[in-house]
């Protein structure tokens, strides 16, 4: 557009000085030697417009040349544009593995700052951005807290994606994929869907089903287990060395035991093992034995708990030995104490 207002106002000078020169000066024709070659016989007006429309070519070609560099520097300012869109996005959606190389240094900056951030809305900012690509992802992290299923396929995310594990979690509770089908899929699947999931299926699953993926056991799930022996509903039957290998399996602290047997106490349990169960834990696990206390202060068997505790140094179950005290002065405290 430049280049065109500029050709014009450069062949209306050129005429005019032509005209002038015409006009005022001469109207004589000459002929000059070009290199030894000589040049047709011409108006005077018109040989002092050559080195005019000469400057005006060579003016041409320099805007040109710089008007190319402004463009290519210009592309390279627009691609590295829609790169930090992409980046932005990707931020959006936790990818771990991101990088786009950017051409100018600007851009350069803010995309290794986005590579290495984590970005995620604080409120409902679908429509408010007026670009397709961010609203696009926006409007989905939105649906997706909202419990919606949307197709994430698009984005090439990691299962342990959160965005993805929230996306497959949503589908679980709208009935769209069943327990068994999470659980049994350790490739399209995160352990930490697949351990949430396993919390819900010992609830209802039959001791045979659960002990598939006991690989998944967390004490949340254990504690579910325990609760439905000899329970009301949904009760099982399973023995105390499959019990024991279950609590075995995970790294649990003196205090998780005794949550455990106070679980178990509301339960179904039969005293009897549970007893033995806590019996045998504590033959092989030291930090087991003051779930062992707990579960003899708790049924009352005072004599074998009475046992164990003389049986131990003086620096050893301290609150146990004052419980049973205090109870020696009938001084009655609830054993939930020790949860």
């Amino acid at each position: 557009m430049h280049i065109k207002k500029y050709t014009i106002a450069a062949l209306i000078l050129m005429a005019l000085v032509g005209a002038f020169v015409y006009t005022y000066v001469t109207k004589e024709t000459t002929s000059i030697d070009f290199f030894g070659i000589p040049l047709p016989a011409l108006s005077i007006a018109i040989w002092v417009i050559v080195p005019v429309f000469i400057l005006y070519i060579a003016s041409l070609l320099h805007i040109s040349f710089y008007s190319l560099l402004g463009n290519m520097s210009l592309r390279k300012y627009e691609k590295d544009y829609d790169k930090i869109i992409d980046a932005i996005v990707d931020a959006y959606l936790g990818k771990k593995s991101r990088h786009h190389t950017f051409k100018t240094d600007r851009y350069a900056l803010l995309g290794k700052l986005l590579e290495n951030t984590s970005m995620f809305p604080a409120k409902d900012m679908t429509g408010l951005i007026s670009n397709e690509k961010i609203d696009k992802v926006l409007k989905i992290i939105e649906d997706i807290k909202k419990g919606e299923v949307v197709d994430l396929k698009p984005y090439d995310l990691l299962k342990d994606n959160e965005l993805v594990i929230q996306n497959k979690r949503n589908k679980y509770k709208k009935g769209i994929l069943t327990a068994e089908t999470i659980l049994s899929d350790t490739t399209k699947y995160s352990d930490v869907l697949r351990k949430e999931v396993y919390v819900d299926y010992v609830k209802t699953a039959s001791v045979s089903n659960f002990l598939k993926y006991k690989e998944l056991l967390s004490p949340e799930s254990l504690y579910i287990v325990l609760s439905r022996v000899n329970a009301d509903e949904n009760t099982i039957e399973i023995k105390n060395e499959e019990l024991l290998s279950l609590m075995k399996s995970l790294d649990l602290s003196v205090s998780d035991y005794i949550k455990l047997s106070a679980g178990i106490a509301k339960g179904g349990m039969i005293p009897e093992q549970r007893i033995k169960l806590f019996e045998m834990l504590s033959d092989e696990n030291e930090d087991a034995i003051d779930a062992y206390l707990y579960t003899l202060f708790d049924l009352e068997m005072l004599a074998p708990a009475d046992a164990l505790l003389e049986n131990s140094q003086p620096n050893e179950y301290q609150n146990f030995k004052a419980y049973r005290a205090l109870k020696a002065c009938n001084k009655n405290f609830s054993i939930e104490l020790f949860v």
